[in-house]
């Protein structure tokens, strides 16, 4: 019933019993739990992690959202006109049931809509790049007494500066290329601008794989909850390599370093990159199908 009833693309109205929806609205509260459980257990105690938070405090989506469960576009859910869902933004009720308001949202946020589509399709038709060996991070604290995470430096400020040094910067995010540091800029292979992005995102980076979370939060109640969920599960997984391979020392932590400075590290790093580059190729097309069946109407 989950693949008949969560396919991203939809010629015609799909329906929901309300038993069924109720099933997979269930379902979905669960595994989204689960996925949080670190982060709200965290924020309870006071307590902060220098892996898991950073997709909490990067993108600024609370785990809460995480757990609203969306059917997608082109669903119908029977009887759910008098439940709370009815007036969530981006529904509509005919009858007694409920459906996505997908023209609606279309007209809300058109623009938006066309910007997201445009970076997907110009990322998913890009060929995928793997040597960068995730230097962003060492370029991050290049030449810089302070850093941005309060975790000591794997191999010291000098070791960490030699890194660099020795290796040519090849990255291609501008939102990681915006928090290099002042030395670090021009060493890159070209200065990145936010007007360029969508000229220059390739499927195997892992900041725009991760990237595909947020374009998913921001398609809203258009994404079915399984899709948003593989989104959030892929960033989290990138983000633990992210920093399994920047100059940090997170072993206190439990993570084991992916020395990128050495030759094993780097086909370590790179046998990831490739691994989730084929995770995220599946979920960006599921995106660009979305948003493009929604503005084409």
């Amino acid at each position: 019933m989950d693949d008949v009833a969560e396919q991203p693309r939809a010629v015609s109205a799909r329906v929901l019993t309300a038993p069924e929806w109720a099933e997979l609205e269930h379902a979905h509260a669960v595994r989204a739990d689960a996925l949080t459980a670190g982060r709200r257990h965290r924020v309870a105690r006071g307590e902060t992690h220098p892996v898991d938070d950073f997709l909490y405090t990067y993108y600024s989506y609370k785990p809460g959202l995480l757990r609203r469960w969306h059917p997608g576009a082109g669903v119908r859910l029977q009887d759910a006109a008098t439940t709370p869902r009815a007036s969530w933004r981006g529904y509509r009720t005919d009858g007694g049931d409920v459906l996505v308001d997908t023209a609606g949202f279309v007209r809300e946020k058109a623009l938006m809509l066309r910007g997201i589509a445009g970076i997907l399709r110009a990322t998913e038709g890009r060929k995928a790049q793997f040597g960068c060996f995730g230097l962003h991070e060492w370029a991050m604290v290049y030449r810089q007494a302070e850093h941005r995470h309060p975790v000591p430096l794997r191999l010291g400020r000098e070791g960490t500066d030699a890194v660099v040094d020795a290796h040519p910067l090849g990255c291609s995010h501008f939102d990681a290329f915006r928090f290099f540091t002042p030395d670090a800029v021009p060493r890159n292979r070209e200065a990145l601008t936010r007007a360029r992005q969508v000229d220059t995102e390739q499927p195997g980076c892992l900041h725009a794989n991760m990237d595909l979370y947020k374009w998913a939060v921001k398609l809203g109640p258009l994404v079915p909850g399984r899709l948003l969920l593989d989104a959030f599960e892929l960033a989290r997984d990138i983000r633990t390599l992210d920093m399994r391979a920047s100059p940090y020392d997170l072993v206190g932590w439990g993570y084991a370093p992916v020395a990128i400075e050495s030759a094993e590290g780097k086909a370590e790093y790179v046998a990831h990159q490739r691994g989730f580059a084929e995770r995220a190729a599946g979920i960006r097309s599921a995106l660009r199908g979305i948003v493009e069946g929604a503005l084409a109407g």
